[in-house]
């Protein structure tokens, strides 16, 4: 069977001819008196430019953005001082968002696309120790992603606005309740023994500080050495003071 495709330029023509566009195929479909144009070859849509869904994805992605920049910036790096995983946070989010906006759009299960993105990103990070609120973030802002992502036209803009807030406000107010945070402790080898004998809590505590400039909130007395008349003590501060 000849091909049909009708074309001033001979080499759309033959293009056409060689990849087998029939006249039933891509070319009579979207412009059978033009021939075959580069985004009919690729397969994507026919219009170079399709500004409704280019506003569509600008605002959705600068929305998602400004959401995540409250969440990392405002929440996280003010609370703990970390910055080395921002750009993950950042380049997380935003992927995750373009991989869910853009499969809306294509015959594929979204779970399956997710649970590929999740598999890798399990691999690559299973081999590093990254605390649980360093994880419970990367996993905030991949939800924000596919939140705003997944949002049809059911949902209005309303309550897209009052989730994203919810959980930018629920995450900042649970950081700020003393009753969720977690003190680090280490242990430090003490050598005034005259403290330890008159078992003063405060004083020990204030001695510490002054010492190792630690905001120091409490301590516990473990083992102590008699020979070299020291003993072991497991100080108590807040995660955001310095290691």
């Amino acid at each position: 069977m000849s091909c049909r495709c009708r074309s001033a330029n001979i080499v759309q023509q033959r293009l056409c001819c060689s990849l087998r566009f029939r006249c039933k195929g891509i070319c009579r479909k979207f412009a059978p008196s033009k021939g075959c144009t580069m985004t009919e070859i690729l397969g994507l849509y026919p219009d170079f430019f399709d500004f409704p869904g280019f506003a569509r994805l600008g605002l959705r992605l600068a929305l998602n953005l400004a959401f995540t920049a409250m969440i990392v910036l405002g929440v996280y790096v003010r609370r703990y001082g970390k910055n080395e995983y921002i750009f993950t946070y950042f380049m997380f989010n935003a992927i995750t968002f373009a991989l869910c906006f853009l499969l809306r759009k294509v015959p594929i299960e979204l779970g399956f696309a997710l649970g590929l993105f999740a598999v890798f990103g399990i691999l690559r990070y299973r081999t590093e120790a990254i605390r649980t609120q360093d994880l419970t973030y990367m996993f905030v802002v991949i939800g924000l992603a596919i939140l705003n992502a997944v949002a049809n036209k059911k949902v209005s803009l309303a309550e897209l606005l009052l989730v994203n807030g919810s959980i930018v406000f629920l995450t900042a107010m649970l950081e700020r309740l003393p009753m969720f945070r977690r003190d680090q402790s280490r242990v430090v080898t003490y050598d005034n023994m005259d403290i330890i004998r008159r078992n003063d809590r405060e004083a020990l505590i204030e001695d510490l500080r002054t010492r190792t400039g630690i905001n120091i909130q409490r301590v516990s007395v473990g083992s102590v050495n008699l020979l070299r008349d020291t003993a072991q003590v497991t100080v108590y501060f807040p995660e955001e003071d310095p290691n």
